[in-house]
């Protein structure tokens, strides 16, 4: 259960994704943020499986509004072990993404915190994410700063 006791909070709660949370809106909550193909029922339970038996190393957490059942909220940690600095651990936030009808409810933030406390009782030395500029803002207020610059290369 998330901190504090608001009326949102007692309705909704981060929690891990669940197998049945694809008929939940999953898929269709990722599609607001990004390309998302169609996944079959096999398709979401094989990538399920798979995440899954990494444990605690890679862990995808949802909100599901408890009034209408659906997922409106959605974001993931996986942990990257290093050489580097003691043989360190570095946390990767990615697809982090709100229901454009439940903005404005501090549930990024809280999501944003999950995970980031999560990374860091795993061990990580730091976490870090790739995000558009328009949602520059809003990780500078949950505590990050920019940093350099990403480069990407995407294959056919």
């Amino acid at each position: 259960m998330l901190a504090n006791n608001s009326n949102d909070d007692q309705k909704c709660k981060i929690r891990r994704l669940e197998l049945a949370d694809k008929n939940k809106g999953f898929i269709e909550l990722l599609r607001q943020l990004t390309v998302c193909d169609s996944v079959s029922d096999k398709e979401f339970e094989d990538r399920f499986k798979e995440l899954a038996s990494e444990g605690d190393d890679h862990i995808i957490c949802v909100v599901e509004d408890n009034d209408t059942g659906k997922i409106i909220a959605t974001g993931s940690v996986f942990i990257e072990k290093k050489f580097i600095r003691n043989c360190g651990k570095v946390g990767h936030v990615e697809d982090l993404v709100v229901d454009a009808n439940a903005r404005g409810k501090q549930l990024g933030k809280k999501m944003i915190e999950f995970l980031t406390e999560h990374a860091q009782s795993m061990g990580c030395y730091k976490v870090i994410l790739d995000c558009s500029t328009e949602n520059k803002a809003f990780y500078e207020k949950c505590g990050f700063k920019e940093k350099e610059i990403q480069m990407v290369k995407y294959f056919p």
